[in-house]
């Protein structure tokens, strides 16, 4: 609970059995959240089984991608706010606090792994990659401007906290399935006139396994086309009309 609402941490999973346990204990020790809700994603390992174990509540999408996996944990979660993160250990629980408190100004708050004093030794986040993120979140910041004027530094962060609200605003704008939904999610919340801000968390090197999509250099170029389509797209698709309930209700900034 966070200064009387309920908090949710969601971790989408896919053949994450060497890490899982870690990360749930890890977060489990954070008295701010009050559930932690991994998705199984059609793994095929002990990952559901060892998550359960460790304190988890498991949600099964069987659809597969980074995006579906997390769309089912966020529509699953109970929480007033939402808390999403990795099951590689590449981020800490301790960070929850500052995410939560940046969020009394914002609906929604990003973390970013381009402060490279944050950046731990090993961790997956090299000058290619640390600067293609850069370049992407500038483009989406440029594209954004008006009337936003967001700043952004990291598009492929996915340690990131967002009122519940928030969510059911922007997820009808949403339909990515791989790593494209974080800037996709981003830019659903900028067309919802959520108020978006960035902070730096710490980032380690993965506690096992390699990355999915940006352990290779072409990996990392087919997330970055994808990521750059994704923006464009969602720049020039119109707007969603606000009901009239949602217009009288509407908490964002003006």
């Amino acid at each position: 609970m966070f200064r009387g609402r309920s908090v949710s941490l969601v971790i989408p999973a896919y053949n994450e059995e060497v890490t899982i346990r870690g990360v749930v204990e890890d977060f489990r020790g954070n008295a701010l959240l009050d559930e932690i809700v991994v998705v199984d994603n059609n793994c095929s390992d002990r990952t559901a089984e060892f998550a359960q174990a460790a304190g988890a509540r498991v949600v099964r999408e069987s659809r597969p991608g980074y995006g579906c996996a997390l769309r089912a944990g966020m529509d699953s979660a109970k929480g007033d706010i939402l808390v999403l993160t990795e099951a590689d250990g590449s981020f800490h629980a301790r960070d929850v606090e500052k995410l939560l408190i940046y969020l009394e100004d914002a609906q929604m708050v990003m973390g970013t792994r381009t402060t490279k004093q944050m950046v731990e030794q090993g961790a997956n986040m090299r000058f290619p990659l640390r600067w293609g993120n850069v370049f992407m979140a500038k483009f989406l910041q440029l594209l954004w401007l008006r009337p936003h004027e967001p700043r952004f530094t990291d598009v492929g962060c996915s340690f990131r906290a967002l009122t519940s609200d928030a969510w059911r605003r922007m997820r009808e704008q949403t339909r990515e399935s791989g790593p494209a939904f974080s800037p996709e999610m981003m830019c659903a919340a900028l067309q919802a006139g959520c108020r978006v801000i960035e902070v730096p968390v710490t980032y380690s090197r993965r506690a096992g396994g390699d990355s999915k999509h940006s352990d290779t250099l072409g990996r990392q170029i087919r997330t970055a086309w994808a990521m750059f389509k994704t923006i464009c797209r969602m720049r020039i698709s119109p707007r969603p009309a606000k009901t009239r309930t949602e217009a009288r209700t509407d908490p964002s900034p003006r």
